[in-house]
């Protein structure tokens, strides 16, 4: 059906600071309305969403479709259904494919497979041709095929006089550039935190500095372009700070943090239960059942993510970050592997997890349920602050009369277990399985058509 009654839920614009109980009325793919009481008009579809929370489609800037070339992991069409089954509603697509997203071509690819995908898939371009990092990619043409920000995903530009020139063509196309901080001489071959854990497990160290001293090149270069620089997860305090006294001296630079980030420790590749025994007492108080039903294994390649889990420290931080406003958006850097490639010792397992079913859930756990964070400004990161990054002008981010019909419906008080077996992704790869967590998305809608509804 073309038109959608939405009755009785808690309406929340974090753009507008609208959070008041309303009907919401879809038709021919916009918002048609928002009252306390709309009368059916013939021909709708009725939807009771009394108890549960309504708002703009969410956001997520930063997942990885693998496609083309790594379809094995993930394609358009299953990364689609992950998207719509955790909330969103928009995602923006990685260039780090094989090819990687460099040349027009590869971006029209992507564009029609994910023409039928049912929600919608945007495309970042490489900023390095191949992401080799050593010659500017065609960006122009980039920009002309429709890509909505720049990146270097996974493949951190080391040239400084290179990343200049990204940043000053960048500005001229008025596109964000997304940037994986990561300085390789100093983060080496390690595969996890450097710290007390990886001395424990005999496992080589990723020092936190690796990714702080690309983050401080970036606030200088942001300083020196005027280009706006999004510092992608974020995943260390050092980092935080960097980025909380830059962005107090005006300059245009910002940050994401991943929910893998602000919920585990580097503790969780030694299989500790550490998140549970620091927050278990506050979240049972506040509703949030049970806890994992066991400890992991040690060396649990689940646990390998790039950047690494890093210390209760690091953790806390981030929280703040997201709290004060210093992270302003969350993603998922949704990563999926395929078993074979993740059953292999943990030096040799690719870096990665999926992330966008749980992302919201999450979230959910660390920051509201735990009293951080108004619901409103938690949405927000999904919503206003990633659409105002990508320069979204076609209202998305928002809910408001005449914009797009991308909503998100939420229940707050769902209790469900994670179980990876019941992903869409083609992958398993979370290391999330067995969570009891409270709180989930329950009806995506994009584009006035439902793109997913729980059962």
């Amino acid at each position: 059906m073309s038109t959608l009654l939405l009755r009785g839920g808690r309406v929340i614009d974090p753009a507008s600071g609208f959070d008041q109980m309303a009907d919401v009325l879809l038709k021919d793919q916009v918002v048609h309305a928002i009252a306390p009481s709309i009368s059916m008009p013939a021909d709708t579809q009725v939807i009771e969403v009394d108890g549960k929370v309504v708002c703009p489609g969410l956001i997520d800037l930063h997942v990885h479709f693998r496609e083309p070339g790594q379809t094995k992991k993930e394609d358009v069409a299953s990364g689609s259904r992950c998207a719509a089954r955790g909330g969103f509603t928009t995602v923006v697509c990685m260039p780090n494919t094989v090819p990687s997203v460099d040349s027009p071509a590869t971006v029209a690819l992507i564009q029609d497979r994910a023409g039928t995908s049912g929600i919608r898939v945007e495309v970042a371009g490489a900023l390095s041709k191949g992401l080799a990092g050593e010659e500017l990619a065609s960006i122009g043409s980039l920009a002309r095929a429709g890509v909505v920000a720049l990146t270097d995903d996974g493949h951190c530009i080391q040239s400084n006089e290179l990343m200049r020139r990204a940043c000053e063509y960048a500005q001229m196309f008025q596109l964000p550039i997304m940037d994986h901080c990561q300085d390789y001489k100093l983060v080496a071959e390690g595969v996890m935190h450097e710290g007390y854990w990886c001395s424990v497990l005999g496992l080589r160290g990723w020092p936190a500095i690796g990714e702080e001293i690309i983050v401080a090149r970036n606030i200088l270069l942001a300083e020196q372009t005027g280009a706006r620089i999004h510092c992608q997860h974020i995943s260390s305090a050092g980092s935080v700070r960097l980025l909380r006294e830059a962005r107090q001296r005006g300059v245009s630079i910002s940050g994401e943090a991943c929910p893998h980030h602000f919920t585990l420790t580097d503790a969780a590749v030694a299989g500790s239960d550490e998140f549970w025994k620091k927050d278990g007492a506050a979240l049972a108080s506040a509703g949030v059942a049970g806890s994992p039903p066991s400890k992991w294994p040690a060396y649990h390649t689940f646990c390998k993510m790039n950047p690494p889990l890093r210390t209760a420290a690091d953790r806390e931080a981030i929280l703040e970050g997201l709290v004060d406003g210093t992270l302003s958006i969350i993603a998922s850097d949704h990563a999926p592997h395929t078993n074979s490639e993740k059953e292999v010792e943990f030096d040799d397992a690719p870096f990665g997890i999926l992330g966008l079913e749980l992302e919201v859930a999450l979230s959910l756990l660390a920051l509201y349920h735990s009293g951080r964070m108004p619901l409103i400004d938690l949405l927000a990161k999904w919503t206003v602050h990633p659409a105002d990054l990508l320069g979204l002008k076609d209202g998305r981010g928002q809910l408001k009369v005449g914009g797009p019909a991308d909503l998100t419906v939420i229940d707050l008080d769902a209790a469900w277990v994670a179980r990876n077996e019941e992903t869409a992704s083609k992958s398993r790869n979370s290391p999330f399985d067995g969570w009891h967590l409270r709180g989930r998305p329950v009806l995506t809608i994009a584009r006035g058509m439902i793109a997913w509804k729980a059962d």
